[in-house]
């Protein structure tokens, strides 16, 4: 299967496309068929930023060559095919095992709060049972003491 896509060249952090018709297994950088146009990102977005051999690749089209999604995007401002922007909903939501892990991690926050709930109702009975108790005792107690004088 042959693909119209981007080749990089030039120095790091100074990228420099080019724009090749390529079997889709070489590598990226790799052996192609035919140079047919070139990306530099560096430049502002004019005309002299994406140059094209607008009749090769019509060709090459001709014959089965299927763009990506970037030079599609160069390919549908001259015309030669329809690109649309993708729509991918689940892009920004984790995995699955990173849900799994803010799940685990969610169930424990809340067993530990039910925890301390229960630990805190435990602390109040047991100040009031002992609130409670004093005051039953202490009747008694002031009964007791005058009998005792």
């Amino acid at each position: 299967m042959l693909k119209i896509r981007l080749s990089r060249g030039g120095s790091k952090k100074r990228p420099y496309y080019t724009i090749v018709i390529a079997d889709a297994a070489a590598p990226r950088d790799g052996k192609f068929i035919e140079k047919v146009g070139t990306y530099n990102p560096m430049l502002p977005k004019d005309a002299q930023r994406v140059t094209l051999k607008v009749e090769r690749i019509a060709e090459w089209l001709k014959k089965g060559a299927q763009p990506t999604d970037r030079v599609a995007r160069f390919l549908s401002q001259e015309g030669l095919v329809k690109w649309e922007h993708g729509n991918n909903p689940n892009k920004g939501q984790p995995g699955k095992k990173a849900q799994e892990r803010a799940a685990e991690r969610a169930q424990r926050e809340q067993d530990r709060l039910d925890a301390e709930a229960a630990a805190k109702a435990e602390a109040e009975e047991a100040k009031a049972a002992a609130a409670a108790a004093p005051a039953e005792d202490a009747p008694a107690a002031e009964e007791e003491a005058p009998a005792s004088e």
